[in-house]
């Protein structure tokens, strides 16, 4: 593999003089293009369903998505190992579209995220090294790190969600997407949400018994937090009668729009009325009892509990399929409890941190078979 030592260094050596930020910042660009290049032709990074595993860490990876009955699948993911050549740092990403333009909107949105978010982290990581930070406590250097992530995806969200207001080939005006992803670096985890898609923890209790622990907020619009600001914008938050407890964001007359979350990329017809594409930041420290993480568009949460999805996960024999399996189930639990609704596109990544010891192959560690007629 290709490494590239001098690019923090590179960087590091622009943030100080200004009249060489703009050529610094194109350096960064062409550097982070050939990081993906590297990891593709090494296989760490995977766009489609299918399988991602490191041979430096202990990270094992599966994502699967099937497309539901509403047209063409708008929703993509991707995984990265060794993200920007860090032997300990992986990145994962799910994107969930919707409206007519909602598979570009995601696919874009994927294509942009990792590439900027990684120029932006180490364009923070340059300034850092030129303060010389002198940490007294771990404590605070976690912190510190985690400072250093949120600011970057901050920077990273708002300027792809200005990306796609000026792109003319992608009409993003009623259409948009979620976007969910999480860095895991080391022993810690750093997830940043926008829209509805969620992230829930395995973790295992002192009983021994695998627990569910949901690490994102499904950001609805009916939440106070986001009610509020929409409403402060003028916008309306309300369900229709034939939707009972299905809550969106209106325009001041009621009529247009109708999103069913409060946060998105695009959907600029509503960006005046409260909806935003600042990402929710949160970050965990992952201790030996936490197994795998999954990260799945509603198209699972809305017909499978988050303890129901991480018992699939670890019962499936071989965790190469957990992923599919999750898909699998959620498609059997859309027929069962939604009859006359079409299923929606279903995705999930399954991250799992620990590797298999050679007893168990690569099974993961005996659960209770969850009957779901998958």
């Amino acid at each position: 593999m290709v490494l590239f030592p001098s690019f923090v260094n590179g960087l590091a050596r622009t943030v100080s003089l200004k009249k060489e930020k703009s050529r610094g910042k194109n350096e960064g660009r062409k550097v982070v293009k050939s990081l993906i290049k590297e990891a593709r032709k090494n296989e760490l990074l995977l766009s489609t369903s299918g399988i991602v595993k490191s041979s430096k860490g202990n990270n094992f990876a599966c994502v699967f998505t099937k497309q539901g009955q509403k047209g063409v699948n708008q929703d993509c993911l991707i995984v990265w190992e060794e993200f920007g050549c860090h032997e300990d740092i992986t990145f994962c990403g799910i994107f969930d579209g919707h409206g007519p333009w909602g598979h570009f909107v995601a696919k874009r949105v994927r294509k942009l995220v990792p590439a900027s978010l990684l120029c932006n982290w180490q364009e923070n990581l340059a300034v850092s090294t030129q303060l010389d930070l002198d940490f007294k406590m771990e404590e605070d250097m976690n912190l510190h790190r985690f400072d250093t992530w949120k600011q970057s995806y901050i920077k990273t969200f708002a300027a792809i969600d200005q990306d796609l207001k000026q792109q003319t080939g992608i009409d993003s005006f009623q259409s948009g997407t979620t976007a969910l992803t999480i860095i895991k670096q080391g022993e810690h985890l750093i997830l940043a949400n926008v829209g509805d898609s969620r992230a829930v923890l395995a973790t295992t209790s002192e009983d021994g018994t695998l627990t569910a622990l949901q690490l994102t907020t499904d950001l609805k619009p009916n939440l106070p937090k986001e009610a509020e600001r929409i409403t402060q914008s003028k916008g309306q938050v309300f369900c229709l009668e034939d939707e009972p407890g299905v809550y969106r964001v209106w325009m001041p007359n009621g009529r247009k729009a109708g999103l069913a979350i409060s946060r998105a990329f695009g959907d600029y017809c509503l960006k005046d009325f409260g909806i935003i594409s600042v990402p929710e930041v949160t970050q965990r420290n992952l201790n030996p009892m936490d197994q795998f993480v999954i990260l799945a568009t509603d198209g699972v949460w809305d017909v499978i509990s988050n303890q129901e999805a991480v018992r699939i996960v670890s019962s499936t024999p071989n965790r190469e399929k957990a992923a599919k399996r999750l898909v699998k189930c959620a498609t059997y639990e859309w027929k069962r409890k939604r009859r006359g609704i079409a299923i929606d596109d279903i995705s999930a990544v399954c991250l799992f941190f620990r590797s298999p010891s050679p007893k168990y192959s690569n099974q993961l560690p005996t659960a209770k078979v969850v009957k779901l007629g998958c």
